[in-house]
């Protein structure tokens, strides 16, 4: 990470967009932030503690939750029970593919503007 932010011209609230999974989304819901908190999310805490900062664009993609009584740690770390929800992410990443190239192109507010909303919503 210290290779990455040490590099000539990089901007962190610019040129970073962590990718990571979302147990509080519907399966392959994509919901681009440009920076916050980690919520809980292990994986964006430690990033947050590499960079010393929140001030990061993070793109956070639906996987459901867990059933009742299920640790979460458990759930997010292992394969899909319901092959709708697998369907659904995989379905997704073709759009969310879309969302990080506009993402690149034209920033964080343009990929919010078009990919934050459910699914269903889309059309």
């Amino acid at each position: 990470m210290r290779a990455l932010t040490a590099t000539e011209g990089f901007e962190v609230e610019r040129d970073l967009l962590v990718v990571v999974d979302d147990a509080s989304l519907s399966p392959g819901q994509p919901r681009f932030r440009a920076r916050g908190s980690a919520g809980g999310h292990n994986g964006l805490q430690s990033i947050e503690m590499a960079l010393g900062t929140r001030e990061y664009a993070r793109l956070r993609i639906g996987v459901g939750g867990p059933p009742q009584g299920e640790d979460l740690t458990d759930w997010v770390l292992s394969g899909f029970e319901d092959s709708q929800d697998e369907d659904a992410v995989l379905n997704a990443l073709p759009r969310l593919a879309d969302g990080v190239e506009l993402w690149a192109r034209d920033g964080i507010e343009a990929a919010m503007n078009r990919y934050n909303m459910p699914l269903d919503d889309e059309g």
